[in-house]
């Protein structure tokens, strides 16, 4: 070792700390910041998404849209992120590989979330688009850097891999949705049965995704969870609620049923 390498070395370990230590600020603001959105979304500060772009978004706007208890997942997500936050402050944790591969990726992801809230309470829908779109990508992004780097303790794969993987899954779901609901309210009306095969057509891209997403992720049970959970109240919404389409609960079930196959394969081959 030089003399000039053992000179850097502490320059070196300054400047690691220095960058853990603003991630983690970063963190936190963007924690905050979504939980800002979240009160606007739900209607606290602002109006209930389901209720803001002219109701595009509602549970019953559009044949891909779940049915209202779907979005309950979010309860979930948010405490995982808070919870994450929490984790990610730690001072033990400033350095951990897996707070440093995952915390800027995380808090973009958070800061997209709450800018999809305001997006569409502005009735911005194919900003929407764009927004979850990036959300979805973000969050691909971050759970493979998981997959690369596995989890050292039980509390890590629930408080990181399961809030990551539930985050993805409906995100994957809720893309679906989106672009559906923001194509409608761009004047695409097709009659009933082309918007029935639309709609099949749709979700055989999301059980596509929910394959890939198998094949490329470690088939994650929580991704897999929250596409499965999404695609089930897709179904349950069109065979019990407006718009009724049996044809798309039908197909909202199949696809499903092919992401659980696919990762349950996955499963068992590694």
């Amino acid at each position: 070792m030089t003399a000039s390498t053992t000179v850097n070395e502490p320059a070196r370990a300054s400047a690691a700390t220095s960058a853990d230590r603003i991630r983690q600020v970063g963190v936190v603001i963007a924690e905050i910041a979504c939980v800002f959105g979240t009160l606007v979304g739900v209607g606290v500060l602002g109006t209930r998404v389901e209720e803001a772009s002219g109701g595009r978004l509602a549970a019953d706007a559009t044949l891909i849209a779940p049915a209202g208890p779907a979005f309950s997942i979010w309860s979930v997500i948010y405490l995982g992120l808070a919870a994450y936050t929490l984790w990610h402050v730690l001072p033990r944790n400033a350095a951990h590989p897996r707070a440093r591969a995952t915390g800027w990726l995380a808090a973009a992801s958070m800061i997209l979330n709450a800018g999809w809230l305001l997006v569409t309470q502005a009735g911005w829908l194919w900003a929407s688009v764009g927004v979850i779109v990036a959300l979805a990508v973000v969050l691909g992004v971050l759970v493979r850097r998981l997959t690369a780097l596995p989890t050292t303790s039980r509390v890590e794969a629930v408080l990181i891999d399961g809030t990551f993987g539930l985050y993805l899954g409906w995100v994957s779901v809720a893309t679906a949705a989106n672009i559906t609901a923001t194509l409608i309210d761009s004047g695409v009306q097709p009659g009933p049965e082309i918007a029935q095969a639309l709609a099949v057509v749709v979700l055989a891209v999301a059980a596509a995704i929910g394959v890939v997403l198998a094949r490329r992720l470690g088939a994650r049970y929580a991704v897999t969870a929250a596409m499965v959970w999404g695609l089930g109240w897709i179904a349950i919404g069109r065979l019990t609620d407006a718009p009724n389409s049996t044809v798309t609960g039908i197909a909202a079930i199949l696809a499903a049923l092919v992401i659980v196959a696919e990762t349950v394969r996955r499963r068992r081959l590694s």
